[in-house]
């Protein structure tokens, strides 16, 4: 499909960008791209990386493209006035999106799973993507984070595996409502619940995606995944959760610091589970990953074996360190949902939380400041504390009349103990000035990849303290 094609990636060391560039290069396709880091002079590990593996890196002024039969990869929404765009347009090359060229990847494969839903997409697409991998399928994964089973010297990046079987796992995503682009053999819904889109129209995604299914996974806990479900007729299902009902379910569950044990109850038969990540979430995530690749063939004891294997994703509860008796956990928390799962997880344990949010625009703010600033006041009492920055921004005419002192200011109203701070660096500083021994500091926000060398500046500031 993609073999002897040009590639060109417009924003090649995107999350979602850079993964799929290597899939594609791996099936014989001639990959090159550019980058705004470039355009502003930085050279990041990670553009090495991509170099060094043979791809032609450029900035953003067109200067890439000199053929009309390479294919430009750029998101739907990129202004045509962008000098990639324009060359393109110049020289009549073919344009698709990421998901695009994802999709027909994806609906080119014999056998595929496909992971929706609001949350834990990443999570559990990695754990699929694991216990195929130790059960011998040899699987191909598309990831939107670094997988850390997978990451080594030779793979720091690994957001993606190529595998030699034409079995495929990834995550799909309902932002851009490109998911309807994706035919499973397997769906997975995890949940659904309110971020990029009204839920009016995620519950018309996520059932289209479901429906075109074999075999459906989803959420039986879920309020929304339980309606849409109950409306659908499918060849087949299962459900997972915690309640009585679901098809995978998981009880006497026992928390822990940096993990969890539970029974897995399935068809009147139980299970010893032991997991290294925490949180009843991931027990969750656990669950669907399990499921779904039971219904593939894998034997239950198979993928309980290699779930207790599994070391979780980059920015996701990723403990960077501790100093002085303060721990600093990076996350991806960005919607009400996630950075509920978080701070959840932190709270079932002693010890003062000090939570530092970047919000990823100045949209979600708007569309989701108010369920975002319910969810510190609600998960965090006493002395914890919550400490804003500005938003990420690009550039562009995004309106940007509200920002995260309204996020700061809602949360304060409710009681709790919130502080805006406009730049970045001085609320690292307000941390590190701020934490004690026995304090938890967790780093949250997407669409920077910076954030994890931000949350391991306060560690270094913590230590000199």
């Amino acid at each position: 499909m993609t073999e002897d094609k040009s590639y060109y990636f417009c924003g090649i060391g995107g999350s979602g960008m850079l993964p799929l560039a290597m899939i594609v290069k791996a099936a014989g396709a001639q990959v090159a791209g550019s980058d705004r880091a470039l355009d502003q002079g930085r050279l990041a590990d990670k553009f090495r990386w991509l170099q060094d593996r043979g791809i032609k890196l450029f900035q953003q002024d067109g200067s890439g493209l000199g053929e009309g039969s390479q294919i430009l990869i750029a998101s739907a929404a990129i202004e045509e006035t962008v000098p990639d765009v324009a060359r393109a347009t110049a020289l009549g090359c073919k344009r698709m999106t990421r998901a695009e060229l994802l999709a027909e990847h994806f609906n080119a494969m014999a056998s595929s799973i496909a992971v929706g839903g609001t949350s834990g997409k990443s999570t559990v697409t990695g754990m699929i993507g694991w216990i195929l991998t130790e059960a011998g399928r040899d699987p191909t994964i598309m990831n939107g984070a670094v997988m850390k089973n997978f990451a080594n010297d030779d793979a720091p990046f690994a957001s993606s595996r190529v595998g030699r079987s034409a079995l495929m796992v990834s995550e799909v995503d309902e932002s851009d409502g490109s998911i309807v682009l994706f035919h499973p053999e397997v769906a997975v819904l995890n949940n659904v619940s309110l971020d990029h889109k009204s839920l009016e129209e995620l519950r018309i995604l996520f059932g289209n995606f479901v429906a075109k299914s074999r075999h459906a996974i989803w959420n039986h806990d879920d309020v929304e995944s339980q309606a849409l479900m109950d409306g659908l007729v499918l060849p087949d299902s299962s459900s997972f959760g915690f309640l009585e009902g679901a098809d995978y379910r998981a009880e006497h569950v026992e928390e822990k610091p940096l993990g969890s044990t539970f029974i897995l109850r399935n068809g009147g038969t139980d299970h010893a589970v032991s997991l290294q990540v925490p949180g009843r979430h991931n027990i969750a995530n656990a669950l669907a990953a399990i499921a779904a690749s039971c219904a593939i063939g894998v034997p239950v004891a198979t993928a309980i074996s290699a779930i207790g294997t599994f070391q979780g994703l980059a920015r996701r509860f990723d403990i960077v360190g501790s100093a002085e008796g303060v721990t600093v956990i990076d996350d991806f928390g960005h919607n009400p949902d996630k950075i509920a799962a978080t701070l959840r997880t932190l709270k079932a344990f002693p010890g003062r939380v000090i939570a530092f949010f970047q919000p990823h625009g100045f949209g979600p703010i708007r569309k989701m400041g108010a369920e975002l600033a319910s969810v510190f006041a609600e998960y965090l009492d006493g002395d914890d504390r919550v400490i804003l920055c500005d938003p990420v921004y690009f550039g562009g005419t995004v309106d940007r009349s509200l920002g995260s002192e309204t996020i700061v200011n809602a949360i304060n109203a409710a009681g709790g103990r919130a502080e805006y701070i406009p730049v970045r660096e001085d609320c690292g500083d307000r941390m590190a000035e701020l934490a004690e021994s026995g304090d938890r500091i967790v780093v949250m926000g997407a669409r920077d990849d910076t954030l994890h060398g931000f949350a391991e500046s306060i560690l270094a500031k913590s230590a000199r303290k």
